[in-house]
């Protein structure tokens, strides 16, 4: 099955990354990565813009009100909704700077995973990390290359994890004691469709990938099997989020980084298509 998507935004960002809706804010907020800037989008169409600093990798509700960012090395994290509410630092996770924090997301029982990578990607120095009730980091998978896409199934006994350079969408057993175990491929994509980015999974189960160099999103069966597409004027399509007031609408964001805009003008612009499944509402942190 093939979805139409059309643009929301202008490409009002460099290299936006990880939608978020929650009900509490004015509407979808969103990252410009690496210019380290928050977006979010209103309800009239305009998009407000605050810079937190180098990166913006993560942004998600707390359970308790606010918000947490997941900033270049350290969280930062507001006890408010509004979206210029002052934020505060867990201070720096780790001092090396040729490492920073990238995607992510939160389990079922409010905490916070945290993924990281090297500027210059090289293999295998990034990891995924939980985030500890005192705000520092635990390593729950290591190995990483660029770590990316998180989410869980809607029963929450599943996680989805991607990690880009194996061209592979992996699922995880989890357990509110043991954690995340028993990791093993569930989708892979074919080198010719792009590479995994973000990802979200829908109310029935079925895991939605954004495909970096893919120019699509792809929509795999909790079984694993393709079965929708969502084509993109871009290539670099970069992650994937439900919003909107019945969670029915895909937002999907896109980069620019590299890209002739003479050739593709609506990268880094905010899609959105009507794929006919719902979502769920984002799981948020206790941090």
């Amino acid at each position: 099955m093939t979805i139409a998507a059309h643009t929301v935004t202008g490409p009002v960002a460099q290299h936006a990354e990880g939608p978020v809706w929650s009900a509490r804010w004015a509407g979808l907020r969103w990252v410009d990565m690496l210019a380290g800037d928050l977006l979010e989008l209103g309800a009239d169409g305009t998009v407000r813009r605050r810079h937190v600093g180098a990166v913006a990798a993560i942004i998600r509700p707390r359970t308790g009100g606010g918000f947490v960012v997941a900033a270049e090395r350290e969280l930062l994290v507001s006890d408010d909704d509004a979206f210029d509410a002052p934020l505060r630092s867990f201070g720096q996770a780790w001092s090396d700077p040729s490492i920073r924090m990238n995607e992510g997301g939160c389990d079922p029982d409010g905490r916070l995973y945290v993924g990281t990578m090297a500027y210059d990607q090289s293999p295998g120095r990034g990891a995924l990390h939980v985030v500890e009730p005192d705000g520092s980091l635990r390593v729950v998978l290591s190995g990483a290359t660029i770590s990316n896409g998180f989410d869980f199934s809607p029963d929450g006994g599943r996680a989805y994890y991607a990690d880009t350079v194996t061209g592979r969408v992996d699922v995880l057993d989890y357990d509110p004691e043991r954690g995340l175990t028993g990791r093993r491929p569930f989708a892979v994509v074919d080198p010719g469709s792009g590479a995994p980015d973000g990802l979200t999974v829908d109310a029935e189960g079925g895991v939605w990938v954004a495909l970096w160099q893919g120019g699509a999103v792809h929509r795999y069966s909790p079984e694993g099997a393709l079965d929708a597409v969502v084509p993109l004027p871009v290539t670099k399509v970069t992650a994937v989020a439900f919003g909107g007031e019945r969670l029915d609408r895909l937002f999907i964001t896109t980069s620019r980084l590299g890209v002739d805009r003479s050739r593709q003008p609506d990268a880094g612009a905010l899609f959105a298509a009507d794929p006919g499944v719902r979502g769920r509402p984002v799981l948020p942190t206790a941090l």
